[in-house]
């Protein structure tokens, strides 16, 4: 007890501070996630994401060179379409943007990790993760268009294909999918806990992905709920999720520790769009340091058990973590 005990010895300079830190953020901790559609010479702001773009093909060469300069090594791709149909299935081609992306990024670099997100609602014309069937997203016929796209992201080179529809069953019938195709080592980033967030909305203006009608509610999670998230994470580790990820993050801290506390499979977390964009207004604003505050959030991401991050950030940080 005090005056013996001064816990403030641990703190009294930079050195040991350093020496008594708990938790640690790295480069190789991030994953930055990028939008790629089709079309030509396209690099284009999201409005609502003040520096983020989307990329058509021929503008990624550039971006991926300046990525791979910050020392990151693994992106998370989402890809819109042209053509969109009830069921999403332009989703499936080999030749879907992300498909392509895939394959110029693996081109130049090999080494870099690349995670594609598996879901419908920027390939859908009525903006919802599936058919629709009498006013319902059908699950089961969902299951097939998922898996069929998974092939096509496994075949253009994929290292983890990332379902992010809350389907039951996706994760099971993404697996027998690429198990039955050869893709066996094809990790899954399953979206295992992922609520229906009042925080998505900048996302979907970048993804073309707002539903036409009604919400996400019957098939993404409801924010009160928390023990609900166990037995999700648990169904997809049982059909055999690689990696599990909560979204959104920072709001969610409680659900992040949980799932790192109860199964032994990696916990990702994803700092999403209304999270970025929030912290990008106030910081200029001048209402906070924006840099102060980015690190901040994602080193609380960390220390509540996530072993990887998924931000917008992502680029930023990792020059500001080696300065």
């Amino acid at each position: 007890m005090y005056p013996q005990v001064r816990l403030r010895r641990l703190r009294k300079n930079a050195n040991t501070r350093a020496l008594a830190c708990e938790t640690r953020l790295a480069v190789s901790d991030l994953i930055y996630p990028l939008f790629v559609v089709p079309g030509n010479k396209i690099k284009r702001e999201i409005s609502s994401m003040p520096g983020q773009f989307l990329y058509s093909l021929d503008q990624l060469p550039a971006f991926i060179d300046q990525i791979a300069q910050t020392g990151i090594k693994t992106l998370l791709l989402f890809g819109q379409t042209e053509v969109k149909d009830p069921r999403g299935e332009s989703a499936c081609a080999d030749q879907a943007v992300v498909c392509e992306a895939v394959k110029l990024i693996k081109e130049k670099y090999p080494e870099f990790v690349l995670m594609t997100d598996v879901c419908l609602c920027s390939y859908t014309d009525h903006g919802h993760c599936g058919p629709i069937v009498e006013g319902y997203v059908d699950n089961d016929a969902t299951l097939e268009v998922l898996a069929k796209v998974a092939v096509a992201h496994a075949q253009a080179g994929a290292d983890f294909v990332a379902p992010s529809g809350m389907m039951d069953g996706m994760v099971a019938a993404i697996r027998e999918a690429l198990d039955d195709q050869g893709f066996v080592n094809v990790g899954i980033l399953s979206y295992a806990v992922k609520y229906a967030s009042s925080f998505y909305g900048p996302f979907r203006d970048a993804a073309d992905s707002t539903p036409q009608e009604g919400d996400r509610k019957s098939y993404q999670m409801n924010p009160a709920n928390s023990r609900e998230a166990l037995r999700e994470a648990e169904l997809d580790v049982l059909e055999g999720a690689d990696l599990l990820m909560v979204k959104p993050g920072g709001p969610y801290l409680d659900i992040i520790a949980g799932l790192h506390q109860n199964f032994n499979i990696p916990v990702v977390a994803y700092q999403v769009s209304g999270e970025y964009s929030m912290i990008k207004a106030a910081g200029a604003k001048g209402w906070v340091d924006e840099q102060a505050v980015v690190l901040e959030s994602l080193l609380a991401l960390k220390r509540a058990g996530a072993q990887a991050i998924i931000t917008y950030f992502a680029l930023d940080a990792a020059k500001w973590l080696v300065i």
